[in-house]
């Protein structure tokens, strides 16, 4: 783990996302952090140690989705699968496909292995999931407000983790889309999925991945914008954790109850063409139920002891 000493900075943006808007100055306390996302050999390690079953692992409950169709309700999880030709970028079905069999051994469906990707993130973890490894190892999911400062390294107001210029001297420093998504994956970054944790260069505070690659999961609850800027010095915002519960629901969805965390960092799928979100201000609503091909996590430890 690394640790960051704490400060004062300014969380989000305001020339991206509406959600990103407005920035505004915050103050988070020192803690650790990951040097890099929990990697399957890791994830193992925690699975073999507690006989943990991840959420994509287990059938759905009926009583929990009341107007699913039956025949929906297997173990699965939702696994990108490019189409061959251009498609409407509004509608997420044509790329995302809810694969029976899919899970964290198996992440691109039963016939897939983790065979060789030891040092590759996690991924197809729920919230739940990756709290469940944070308590087992002694640890917390950040805040996003810890995350961003962290994935900033000391580049406060920066565009991305290691300054303004997405490719410098044409130079990839993360695991993102190259080419015209979701059909078109030009790999010049190197990878088609999902990287080693250590494949590109750290951020200004040694940390790894905290830009591309895959979606972090944070402890706090999706609000649809920050809160506006503190009117006096005095008042900045200490330790933000985020909105209500209540208010994460997806309004476009009423009827569905499920809350939504805050995720992170953008992944291999973010492009410049859809979801340029490999940022630090970047931010999105994941379900907490749901788990992806390209979503994965990693922890803090707020005390100052060295963990």
């Amino acid at each position: 783990m690394v640790w960051i000493a704490g400060g004062t900075f300014r969380m989000g943006s305001d020339r991206h996302y509406p959600e990103e808007a407005p920035a505004h100055r915050v103050t988070v306390d020192g803690f650790w952090i990951d040097r890099t996302p929990v990697t399957n050999r890791q994830f193992h390690e925690f699975v073999r140690a507690t006989g943990h079953v991840t959420f994509a692992e287990r059938q759905p409950d009926p009583e929990d989705y009341p107007d699913a169709l039956p025949h929906m309700l297997y173990a699965g999880s939702l696994v990108f699968a490019p189409p061959d030709h251009p498609v409407d970028l509004r509608n997420w079905s044509q790329w995302w496909t809810l694969l029976k069999g899919a899970d964290w051994r198996h992440p691109y469906g039963p016939k897939s292995t983790i065979n060789g990707l030891d040092n590759h993130p996690v991924v197809h973890v729920t919230y739940t999931d990756a709290l469940a490894y944070a308590r087992w190892a002694g640890k917390d999911l950040p805040s996003e407000a810890e995350w961003e400062f962290a994935a900033r390294g000391g580049l406060d107001g920066a565009e991305f983790a290691w300054g303004d210029e997405f490719m410098p001297d044409g130079w990839p420093m993360a695991n993102t889309w190259q080419g015209a998504f979701p059909f078109q994956n030009l790999t010049q970054d190197g990878f088609q999925r999902t990287s080693p944790v250590t494949a590109f260069p750290p951020n200004g505070y040694g940390l790894r991945d905290m830009i591309g690659n895959v979606w972090e999961w944070t402890s706090d609850f999706y609000a649809p914008k920050h809160p506006a800027d503190a009117v006096k010095a005095c008042c900045i915002p200490e330790n933000p954790r985020g909105g209500r519960e209540d208010l994460s629901y997806d309004p476009c969805q009423p009827q569905i109850r499920i809350p939504r965390r805050v995720i992170k960092g953008g992944s291999h799928l973010c492009a410049p063409n859809y979801c340029r979100r490999y940022r630090p201000a970047a931010r999105h609503p994941q379900p907490v139920d749901t788990s992806t091909s390209h979503v994965g996590f990693r922890c803090v430890i707020r005390e100052r002891s060295t963990p």
